[in-house]
């Protein structure tokens, strides 16, 4: 929503301003569709060049994040509490039967209540992985974390590519638009024999490529890139907590103690309220 209405004001603002201080449509319109190719066909190629396929595919699906925003809501870091609560206590009281559960995390009951978690497979591996280590006795829980934190930083990493590639079509767009422009003046040039109303609108047609690839970089394409980036670090939240609550777990405290840990370092916008966490762990209880 927020998306589409920063577009709408960008493009009223800069071409009603320009429009307002009695700048004319015409030439932009004429020589737009040839500066666009050159320069957004530029830069298409320059990412394709410096991508490789998944890296290009998964970019094109980043950026419907610009326009949905984080992937995970309030109600899933609720959720996500009333999981861990459900198997660090079943761990605690039946460390056998919590087997079933993180071997087959598909087919498990518990997993299968809450079905937005069970298709994120870094979620379940996260869980699972972290519980079939605390079977394994470890001495030192901060092993665990240690490993834990590289996970995520690599995890982290790897989906800020997007981002990093789409700031860098950003940063290279200006130059873009000065190619654009400067074949525009070669053009020119061999023309310079017209009069000065033809030569002005050959100069103006040129110019529109250096306007076209200022704007797209600072406009459109490094605001995008700005917020996949926002929204990629929001959604790493839900994984860490993840972290924290299993390795509350691994120091031995309770299933409570555990639960009340994540909910304190859950966002603070997407935080569930002391009650209305403790409700829904009655719920889990009863199921």
């Amino acid at each position: 929503m927020f998306g589409m209405i920063g577009i709408a004001v960008i493009f009223v603002m800069v071409f009603g301003g320009y429009i307002a201080a009695g700048g004319k449509m015409g030439i932009i319109l004429k020589s737009l569709p040839f500066e666009l190719a050159m320069i957004g066909g530029a830069a298409v190629g320059a990412f394709l060049l410096s991508n490789d396929g998944p890296s290009v595919k998964r970019t094109a699906r980043d950026i419907g994040k610009v326009f949905k925003g984080p992937h995970w809501k309030p109600q899933d870091y609720r959720d996500l509490l009333c999981l861990l609560y459900e198997l660090i206590r079943l761990a605690k009281q039946n460390p056998v039967g919590l087997e079933e559960h993180i071997e087959g995390p598909d087919s498990s009951e518990i997993f299968g209540r809450y079905p937005k978690i069970q298709k994120d497979h870094e979620a379940v591996e996260l869980i699972c992985d972290t519980l079939r280590s605390a079977s394994m006795n470890y001495d030192d829980p901060h092993q665990v974390e240690e490993v834990l934190e590289k996970r995520m930083e690599a995890n982290l990493h790897h989906a800020m590519h997007s981002s990093h590639a789409l700031q860098s079509v950003a940063d290279g767009l200006p130059a873009l638009g000065i190619v654009a422009a400067v074949l525009g003046v070669i053009k020119t040039m061999g023309s310079i024999d017209q009069p000065p109303e033809v030569l002005g609108k050959m100069i103006g047609g040129a110019l529109v490529g250096t306007f076209l690839g200022v704007f797209l970089a600072y406009g459109l394409v490094g605001p995008f890139a700005a917020r996949v980036k926002t929204v990629i670090e929001e959604d790493a939240h839900f994984h860490q907590l993840i972290r924290e609550v299993l390795v509350a777990n691994l120091h031995n405290h309770s299933p409570s103690i555990c639960i009340e840990v994540g909910r304190q370092n859950t966002p603070h916008h997407m935080r569930p309220g002391f009650s209305e966490l403790e409700e829904s762990l009655k719920g889990a209880k009863a199921a």
